[in-house]
Order: structure tokens, then C-alpha cells, then sequence
């Protein structure tokens, strides 16, 4: 009787010690086969200095500099795809978004909400960029208005290229989305930081200060959230690194998708 009740004993630690184990277990959604694959690019733990120098040409005053600290994170490769959201939207009943005749697949995802954006990032196990991390990303290390350098081509981004950056050269205006990675990345491995389509943040739109900060989530309130990045619509001036936008959250267009990013283990 001991015995069996010794071994009992036992049996129950290691049931609880194994309950244990799972719920402390942090699943990576892209080792669920029912849910879209994403590629992730590790972003390192670092500090850079968000905004424009006055110098800046087509510098807005909401792009004050301050020096800004980071956590190590991971971020979707590429913008998300009709094809991923498709998926969200078969799986939770959602009607899928309109592409305007341009196709889906691996075109991004266009006409959604920030909501729409934020439903399929926590679906996925994952969250929006905030502003600070966006615009670190979008840098991969440079300084310039573009991660490009000075300038930004129609051969390097998909851009109103009828409006060049100052000193740019003209070229070409595709009025519409093209695939994701139809360019060549920045020098961390994303694609498509410079147009395409304006990219959703977590962050309410809001000024923030010259002040350093580590992690910042932006205002706790607020009427408007932020978007990154332009769009193929955008004049060259908008696709700079440090140029912000805002939209109110429930609004949906042609325009706008975005991209969603992973706490690094």
C-alpha cells in the first residue's frame, strides 16, 4: 500500500512539474503549421538617435533627435501578405480585405485598420513595432535620410518616383503595391522599410521629447496612431527614415499595411 501510494506521490509531482513546463513554455508561431510562416530577421540591442538633424532636407518639427536605447527584438522580414492575412481571415471568420484588382499572394496586405493589424499580430503570438523600433530597424545602422544613403531610386523602392527627394533622380510612378521584396534589403535584411505601403506601429501618434529613452511605447493616450515607412502613392520626401505620419486607427485604404515584430529569446 506504501509503495503504491509512494509511486502515486511521485507521479503526481512530476504531472504538475510537466503543467508547470507548459504554461511557462513560450510557443514561436512559426512552428504552428495552422498559421502562417513568417520570416523573422533578429534586430541586435542597441542605441541610435531617432529623428532628422535640422539639416535634413523636408524635415518636419514632430522629428525631434533624441538618443534612444533597445532591446533585442525580431521583426517580419517582409510587410504582411494577402496571403498570410488570408489565412487570419479563413481562420477566425474575418471578410477578407479588398486588393483592387492588383492581386494578392505576396503583394502586402492593404485596407487595414490598425485594429485589423493588431488582431492578426496577437492571433500570430506577436505584436506592431513600436515608432522607436520601426525607425531603428528601418536605419540598420545609418544616420543618412534614407538607409539608402542620401538619396532613394525607383530601382531601390516602390515610391512616386514622378517626385524625386531633393537632388534624387526621377523615375518611374507604378500606382500600385508590388509584391514584397521586389527590392534588395537594408543592410539588416529587411525588405521594403522605404514605401510600398505605410506600415502600422503600436504607438499613439503623439510629440515626444529631446530626452533619451529605453523602450519607449510612445503616448498613453491618444487620437491618432502612428504609420512608418510611405507608400507607393508617397512622394520621395515621405520614405525618409525619420518621417512620421499618423491615421486614426479605424481607418482602412489602399495604402496602408503593416508588419509585426517578436521579443528576441
Amino acid at each position: 500500500m506504501k509503495k503504491v501510494l509512494r509511486v502515486a506521490v511521485i507521479f503526481s509531482m512530476f504531472l504538475m512539474l510537466f503543467i508547470a513546463c507548459k504554461e511557462d513554455e513560450v510557443i514561436d508561431p512559426t512552428n504552428d503549421p495552422t498559421k502562417p510562416t513568417i520570416e523573422w530577421v533578429s534586430i541586435p540591442a542597441g542605441t541610435f538617435t531617432m529623428g532628422s538633424p535640422e539639416s535634413e532636407d523636408g524635415r518636419s518639427n514632430k522629428e525631434i533627435q533624441r538618443q534612444v536605447t533597445l532591446s533585442a527584438f525580431k521583426m517580419s522580414k517582409y510587410e504582411v501578405t494577402f496571403e498570410q492575412y488570408d489565412m487570419f481571415c479563413e481562420a477566425t471568420g474575418r471578410e477578407k480585405p479588398y486588393d483592387w484588382n492588383w492581386g494578392r499572394g505576396k503583394r502586402p496586405v492593404i485596407n487595414v485598420s490598425w485594429h485589423d493589424a493588431v488582431a492578426f499580430a496577437e492571433w500570430m503570438g506577436c505584436r506592431l513595432p513600436t515608432e522607436a523600433e520601426w525607425e531603428y530597424a528601418c536605419r540598420a545602422g545609418t544616420t543618412t535620410p534614407f538607409n539608402t544613403g542620401e538619396h532613394l531610386t525607383t530601382s531601390q523602392a516602390n515610391y512616386n518616383g514622378n517626385y524625386p527627394y531633393t537632388g534624387g533622380e526621377y523615375g518611374e510612378y507604378r500606382e500600385k503595391t508590388l509584391p514584397v521584396g521586389s527590392f534588395a534589403p537594408n543592410a539588416w535584411g529587411l525588405y521594403d522599410m522605404h514605401g510600398n505601403v505605410w506600415e502600422w506601429c503600436s504607438d499613439w501618434y503623439g510629440d515626444y521629447s529631446s530626452g533619451s529613452q529605453t523602450n519607449p511605447t510612445g503616448p498613453e493616450a491618444g487620437t491618432f496612431r502612428v504609420m512608418r515607412g510611405a507608400s507607393w502613392f508617397n512622394i520621395g520626401q515621405n520614405c525618409r527614415s525619420a518621417y512620421r505620419r499618423n491615421l486614426s486607427p479605424d481607418e482602412r485604404n489602399e495604402f496602408t499595411g503593416f508588419r509585426i515584430v517578436l521579443p528576441d529569446k
